[in-house]
C-alpha cells in the first residue's frame, strides 16, 4: 500500500512540474509586463520601464526559456518572482490568500459531497417518485444557472428570512471578517459571514455530486450480491448501507478529491461577488494585471491541490475496496 501511494505521488509530482512549466511559459507567451506602465501621465521613461521588467524577471525582451530557467531557480528555492504590481513576493501574496480560498474550499466541497450524496442514495432508492423527481429537476436547475444567478438567490432568500425572523438570520453579504470586532464576537461574524458563500459553493457541489451517487447508486440496486446479502437475511437497509452504498461510493471517490482541487476555478466568481481576497480573486488580478509571475504561482497552487486531492482519492479508493489494498 506505502509503495502505491509512493510510486502515485511521484507521478502527482511530475505532473505538477509540468503543469506549473506550462502556465508559466503559456503566460509569457500571451501576458504583456509591459502594458503596465503605458498610457501614463506623464509617460515612463523606457530605461525605467526596462529596468523594472528585468528586476521581476518579465521583460518580453529577454527570451521565454531564459526567463523560465531564471524564474524555476527561484521556484526552488521557495521564491515565484515579484508581482508585477507593488513590491511584494508572489510566495508571500499566495501565503496571505491561500488560507482564505482553502476555508472556503472545504466546506464547499465537504457541504456538496456530503449533501449530495445523501440526495443520490436517496432519489436512487425512490426512483421515479416525487421526491427523486424534485430532486432531478432542481439539481439540473442549478446547474444550469450562472453562479452570480445562484449568489443573487441566495442573497435574496438570507434577505428574505432577515425580514421574516428577525436578526438571527443577518448575514453578511460581503467581506470575509469585520475588523472593527474583537474576541468572541470577531469569530462569531466571521462564522457568519461563511455561511452564504459556502452554500453557493455547496449547492453546486450537491448537484454534481447527486447526478452521480444517483446513477452509481441505481446500478447497485439491481446486482447479484445486493439480492446475495438479502438472502442471507440482511434487512433490506442494512444490506443497502452495509454493501450497497459502500459499493456505489467508488467510482465517486476520485471526483470528490479532484472536485476539492478544482474547486478552486469555480470559486472565481464566489470571491469576487462575496469580497473574499482568495486565490480565485488573485488569478482574476494578475491576468488583468499581466502579471506571469502570479500567474504561474496560481497555477502551482491549484497543481498542488489536485496533487493532494489525487492522494487523498487513491487512499480513500483503497479503503473502500480491499482489492486495491491486496496488490
Amino acid at each position: 500500500m506505502l509503495k502505491f501511494i509512493a510510486r502515485r505521488f511521484l507521478n502527482y509530482l511530475v505532473l505538477v512540474f509540468i503543469a506549473t512549466s506550462l502556465a508559466y511559459i503559456l503566460g509569457s507567451l500571451t501576458l504583456d509586463p509591459r502594458a503596465r506602465y503605458e498610457g501614463h501621465n506623464p509617460p515612463i521613461p523606457a530605461a525605467v520601464i526596462h529596468e523594472n521588467l528585468q528586476q521581476r524577471n518579465a521583460d518580453p525582451a529577454t527570451p521565454v526559456l531564459q526567463r523560465y530557467g531564471h524564474w524555476l531557480k527561484g521556484v526552488v528555492h521557495g521564491d515565484f518572482g515579484t508581482q508585477i504590481v507593488g513590491e511584494d513576493k508572489v510566495s508571500t501574496e499566495i501565503g496571505r490568500r491561500a488560507g482564505v480560498s482553502l476555508r472556503l474550499l472545504f466546506f464547499g466541497t465537504v457541504f456538496g459531497a456530503v449533501g449530495g450524496v445523501l440526495l443520490g442514495v436517496f432519489g436512487a432508492v425512490r426512483q421515479r417518485k416525487p421526491s427523486d423527481v424534485a430532486g432531478t429537476v432542481v439539481s439540473y436547475v442549478l446547474l444550469a444557472s450562472p453562479t452570480v444567478v445562484v449568489i443573487i438567490v441566495v442573497q435574496t432568500l438570507f434577505v428574505w428570512l432577515y425580514h421574516k425572523g428577525g436578526s438571527a438570520w443577518l448575514f453578511p453579504a460581503t467581506g470575509e471578517y469585520n475588523s472593527n470586532l474583537h474576541g468572541l464576537a470577531f469569530w462569531a461574524n466571521r462564522l457568519k459571514r461563511l455561511v452564504m458563500p459556502t452554500l453557493v459553493l455547496g449547492l453546486f457541489g450537491v448537484s454534481f455530486f447527486s447526478r452521480y451517487q444517483r446513477s452509481a447508486m441505481l446500478d447497485v440496486l439491481g446486482s447479484d450480491f445486493l439480492r446475495t446479502a438479502r438472502a442471507k437475511g440482511l434487512t433490506r437497509q442494512k444490506a443497502l448501507f452495509k454493501h450497497g452504498v459502500r459499493t456505489a461510493l467508488i467510482p465517486i471517490v476520485t471526483f470528490f478529491a479532484y472536485s476539492f482541487g478544482l474547486l478552486l476555478t469555480g470559486s472565481i466568481f464566489v470571491e469576487n461577488l462575496f469580497g473574499w481576497h482568495g486565490m480565485g480573486e488573485y488569478l482574476v488580478s494578475s491576468v488583468q494585471s499581466h502579471d506571469v509571475n502570479a500567474v504561474a504561482g496560481v497555477a502551482c497552487f491549484t497543481a498542488v491541490l489536485v496533487l493532494l486531492s489525487g492522494l487523498l482519492s487513491d487512499i480513500l479508493y483503497a479503503a473502500l475496496d480491499p482489492r486495491v489494498r491486496s496488490k
